[in-house]
């Protein structure tokens, strides 16, 4: 079986749940050495010990399953503030705020879209840019991101 990123997340739910995390996205790049970068949160957040405990949960997990056939590196982070955005409730939860887009296929003649997330459902989102709406289906998706407001007034 072909090793694909939602394999890796069903691989490692179970770990994240039970440590109290949500594994918000799993990324897999490949090379030489693949990495294997997961996302987890919290509704308080995380923090390094937090990425510490469930790096060796992970770990653990990836030694007994062995799912990926050449070296990796694992790396466990919280989402940050241009966090990912994999899941409708994830767009759901930021309705309202600027996000980027960047898709599979053209979409109203273009893949890269930058603006104001409209709407969320389960799926599809509708993002604004430049006055003019589009509709975007999460299956067509490559990735998407939470644009980060910066307030330097506090």
């Amino acid at each position: 079986m072909a090793l694909t990123v939602p394999h890796i997340e069903e691989l490692l739910n179970p770990g994240a749940e039970a440590l109290g995390y949500e594994i918000v996205t799993v990324e897999l790049s490949g090379g030489d050495t693949s990495i294997v970068r997961v996302y987890i949160d919290t509704p308080d957040g995380v923090n390094v010990d937090d990425c510490a405990k469930a790096s060796r949960q992970f770990s653990a997990i990836m030694d007994v399953e062995d799912p990926i056939s050449n070296r990796y590196t694992l790396e466990v982070s919280s989402p940050g503030m241009d966090r990912p955005l994999a899941k409708p409730s994830h767009f759901e939860a930021v309705v309202g705020q600027d996000v980027k887009i960047k898709m599979n296929t053209l979409v109203n003649g273009r893949r890269r879209f930058s603006g104001e997330l409209v709407e969320a459902n389960k799926e599809f989102i509708v993002v604004e840019v430049d006055g003019e709406q589009s509709e975007l289906l999460y299956t067509e998706m490559d990735r998407a991101r939470l644009v980060p407001v910066y307030d330097f007034n506090t």
